[in-house]
């Protein structure tokens, strides 16, 4: 990868994970807090491309609104199962499942076991975070692929310490592709932040339309560039911010053309 990412420019569109790329990773997802100067990166960001910035999570969005309240932005939650485009139009992209009941049965036995493991049924999605109990991992995993056997229309979705049961058929670059053919991110150049295995749907639809794909931490992925950790990403964003303002506030002087 480039050692020193582009400067930013005029006509960038942001996409921004929040855990592990905006936020440091807690022992639960409860554990985080979005504290004011991210706030204000985003509003600066916001303004400066003409809204053209979105967070995209595994988080459900009402999740995500409660952490940056009082902003609003558009947001893609539970990996792009639910979706609140530019407009505040919301579109939900699948029926809760079924069959979570009858996985959260057969885990309880073994949450109630190990205190650590954290159920977290997002109504969309089912999540099973393991990061207090790292050991169960293996054991974990092969008895969520033995559950889903039978389960055609769910998938397992990988990631640090964690892993969920989502709908086929949607992810994070199904989420950006999207967003790009509405206003106001449309005709714009996609920048995708991200930091784990979820991401990389995410950095190769990026790729794919010549944007700018950035990999939030170590490990090997399909992105074009590298931050080293959640404080370089946030930097890095306040710098684009402060970049691209100038630009912003020319173009809202000189007014409509006529």
């Amino acid at each position: 990868m480039p050692a020193h990412l582009p400067k930013a420019e005029p006509g960038w569109a942001f996409f921004l994970d929040i855990d592990g790329t905006l936020l440091a990773l807690a022992a639960t997802p409860a554990g985080v807090t979005v504290d004011r100067e991210l706030k204000q990166t985003l509003v600066q960001l916001r303004t400066a491309t003409g809204e053209a910035i979105a967070l995209i999570s595994g988080r459900p969005i009402g999740e995500v609104d409660s952490l940056f309240a009082p902003l609003r932005l558009p947001t893609a939650g539970q990996h792009g199962i639910e979706r609140r485009d530019g407009s505040g139009v919301v579109h939900r992209h699948a029926a809760p499942s079924h069959r979570f009941d009858k996985i959260m049965h057969r885990l309880a036995p073994l949450a109630a076991r190990h205190p650590g493991l954290l159920l977290e049924e997002k109504g969309l999605t089912l999540a099973i975070h393991y990061r207090q109990v790292p050991s169960l991992g293996g054991h974990l995993h092969r008895l969520l692929r033995e559950l889903l056997n039978s389960a055609a229309e769910l998938r397992l979705q990988r990631g640090k310490m964690v892993v969920e049961i989502i709908p086929i058929g949607r992810d994070k670059g199904i989420t950006i592709t999207e967003f790009m053919s509405e206003k106001p991110f449309r005709g714009k150049i996609p920048v995708f932040l991200g930091d784990d295995v979820t991401d990389e749907y995410g950095f190769s639809v990026v790729n794919a339309m010549n944007g700018h794909s950035i990999k939030v931490g170590p490990g090997r992925s399909a992105a074009r560039w590298r931050l080293p950790d959640v404080r370089a990403a946030r930097s890095w964003l306040e710098q684009c911010a402060n970049t691209l303002a100038p630009a912003a506030t020319g173009e809202q002087s000189r007014g409509p053309a006529k």
